[in-house]
């Protein structure tokens, strides 16, 4: 594929562009959901019928996007999501995204399994970047975690509820990436050979190329079949509410749970001791035919939005939808493959563009539909707002 050349303004374009420049196994990765990927297509199309109330002739001469999410002073009310495998779409990645974060004036959430330890990452930045964690078997394993990302400055942990196994993706079976074997070793040579720029840039340049935090259990990232085979060996399917009881014993910083799409679950996690929660479907890459996050949003707010702090993610692309979120009651939103897509596509300078293009779209929202904080935002600011159990009617 040629690149346009343009200047990306949109998180389609800088998809276009880490399309063009990612190998395929690596953008479909990315880029693909659960099975038929309904979901995923929901996530971001359902944002778009929620619609908002135009207001004129008020003083908006200072809008402030500026908000505290998990009691951090935040730019916006926008948090970077954990990606796996950040570190393989631009050289050491999650350095990058962290960096731009902090330029940005938000928080990043480091993922279990990205490339980059979390000592690295944080020795690049001064803000406290947020760690994401599994439950996995081996509960020494957490535990060695949990005190890593600690004494490495992190205080906000966001544990991951909805993946006890991970879900059908049928990109990643078509390219070969969760398969096992010469043939898929193959397959995924030959798109790598079909982009050298990626090969000098972040197989070459951007090693080691391992999983930092778990390095001395899966030490290759090259080495997919391993990976794939530490997951479905170590992603626990027993794991129940008592776990989340442990965990919140074991963290003493701030617990947020993420893959929450249900109200009684909701209450649940309340009831744990979990400080928040992450309204999500995983990016539509788990269980295809769920909800999307715009949907369940106003339902999970009703059940416990007075006692706790929720965010929602899963196809939030824009300032608008930023907006949109804040509308319905979340507290704020996590952003996840646009951030890579931007700096797969135009590197740290791309991500840095783009998160000034979500403050700024999310800035115009503000003034024009005639609020100037963050606090004042919410079902007022919308032309049809979606009662629980009604979505879509007036």
């Amino acid at each position: 594929m040629t690149l346009r050349l343009t200047y990306p303004a949109t998180a389609e374009d800088y998809r276009e562009r880490a399309r063009a420049r990612l190998p395929r196994f690596l953008f479909d990765y990315l880029d693909g959901g659960a099975t038929d990927e309904q979901t995923l297509r929901a996530n971001e199309t359902e944002w778009g019928s929620i619609k908002l109330r135009q207001r004129v002739l008020i003083d908006v001469d200072q809008v402030d996007t500026s908000t505290t999410l998990a009691g951090e002073s935040c730019a916006m009310p926008a948090v970077l999501a954990p990606l796996g495998l950040a570190g393989m779409m631009a050289r050491r990645g999650e350095v990058q995204a962290a960096r731009s974060a902090e330029s940005a004036g938000i928080p990043f959430t480091l993922s279990t399994v990205g490339i980059c330890p979390v000592e690295e990452v944080q020795a690049a930045v001064t803000r406290a970047a947020w760690f994401q964690l599994y439950m996995i078997r081996d509960r020494a394993r957490i535990k060695a975690l949990l005190t890593k990302a600690w004494e490495a400055g992190c205080q906000t942990l966001v544990f991951t509820v909805d993946l006890p196994q991970p879900g059908m993706r049928h990109r990643d079976f078509r390219n070969g990436l969760s398969v096992t074997g010469p043939r898929a070793k193959a397959l995924k040579v030959v798109q790598l050979l079909s982009r050298p720029g990626w090969l000098w840039d972040v197989a070459l340049r951007g090693g080691p190329l391992n999983f930092g935090n778990l390095s001395d259990v899966v030490p290759d990232a090259g080495d997919l079949d391993a990976f794939k085979a530490w997951i479905d060996a170590q992603f626990d399917p027993t794991v129940t509410w008592a776990d989340i009881e442990w965990l919140r014993r074991h963290w003493k910083g701030t617990l947020l749970l993420k893959g929450i799409l249900d109200g009684d679950d909701a209450r649940q996690a309340v009831n744990v001791g979990a400080d928040g929660i992450v309204v999500s479907n995983h990016g539509g890459r788990q269980l295809d035919g769920v909800a999307s996050g715009a949907g369940k949003l106003p339902d999970i707010v009703a059940a416990v939005g007075s006692e706790t702090e929720i965010l929602v993610d899963g196809g939030v692309r824009s300032g608008v939808d930023i907006f949109r979120a804040l509308a319905l009651g979340a507290r704020g939103v996590m952003i996840g493959r646009p951030w890579a897509w931007a700096l797969a596509g135009a590197g740290e300078a791309g991500l840095n563009n783009f998160l000034a293009s979500l403050q700024q779209e999310l800035r115009l929202a503000m003034t024009l539909t005639g609020v100037t904080r963050i606090v004042d935002i919410g079902k007022d600011q919308l032309d049809r707002y979606p009662e629980p159990g009604k979505r879509g009617e007036k």
